[in-house]
């Protein structure tokens, strides 16, 4: 995990490729709701999943096994579908597998300093 002088995670924002698939469907930016988009972080793993690809991204998008989630697809399939459709995350469909990213300037736009919020967030700390 990078960070700053101050130890504050570093969110990583890779460029968007040329050639991208379609996103799947997603609230417009003037659509996310605050409540919504809280109510899916209140959920643990999805808060990991969302704070694992502001800081360790390897690539602009990411498969639900890149995560390493011991979770039935089913339950891993859910998780990914909340938090698209609460607008946090943009999903493509790459033939069979769907890839992932957040959603930064959008969240940023409406929300200033919920990323780093989340990117904060310590698991391991009660």
């Amino acid at each position: 995990m990078s960070a700053t002088a101050h130890d504050v995670p570093v969110i990583k924002v890779l460029p968007e490729p040329e050639g991208l698939p379609e996103p799947l469907p997603e609230p417009a930016v003037e659509e996310l709701r605050l409540e919504t988009v809280l109510g899916a972080l209140s959920d643990p793993l999805r808060l990991t999943i969302v704070r694992k690809l502001l800081l360790e991204s390897e690539a602009f998008d990411h498969t639900c096994g890149w995560f390493g989630l011991d979770r039935p697809k089913s339950s891993l399939t859910h998780h990914f579908k909340a938090l698209r459709e609460a607008g946090i995350t943009r999903q493509r469909q790459y033939g069979l597998e769907r890839r992932s990213h957040v959603r930064v300037a959008d969240l940023d736009a409406r929300f200033p300093g919920l990323l780093e919020l989340v990117a904060a967030w310590d698991p391991d700390t009660p």
